[in-house]
């Protein structure tokens, strides 16, 4: 029997920072279980890396931001519904421009800013941990 092959998934998305804080976004992961992240998510059809960080951090955050830059690109795998997946995240540190609305309500159950020290505690993926950590050696 042979190991099925990873699917492969792109995304992106963006450390947004003011004032020495973090936002951070709170969202079920594919257990059910409340997680505080990093707004991100696919690429769309004919869509770079950069928009659809961009896109993706105002619609999970209702911030309108700018990249300030690239981050480290994150790799893991991990399993959904028994099948494995190969993950890449293009990360960029951005900065908020403007409030242009809500987190995505079906998506997102809160979003907060929070400083590094929280961030750090209230993270909990090894590569949220280690983007946190890049980030924080810019500073």
């Amino acid at each position: 029997m042979s190991t099925p092959t990873a699917t492969k998934e792109f995304s992106a998305g963006g450390v947004v920072s003011r004032g020495g804080k973090l936002l951070l976004i709170r969202a079920r992961n594919l257990r059910g279980e409340e997680v505080w992240t990093f707004p991100k998510g696919h690429l769309e059809a004919g869509e770079g890396p950069e928009e659809a960080a961009l896109r993706e951090v105002e619609e999970e955050t209702g911030w309108n931001c700018r990249i300030l830059r690239p981050l480290p690109t994150a790799r893991y795998r991990f399993q959904r519904q028994g099948f494995p997946v190969a993950k890449e995240v293009r990360w960029y540190w951005m900065a908020p421009v403007q409030k242009t609305g809500l987190p995505d309500a079906h998506e997102i159950l809160s979003a907060r800013w929070a400083s590094p020290t929280e961030a750090g505690q209230k993270l909990v993926y090894p590569s949220d941990l280690s983007l946190l950590k890049a980030w924080s050696s810019l500073q």
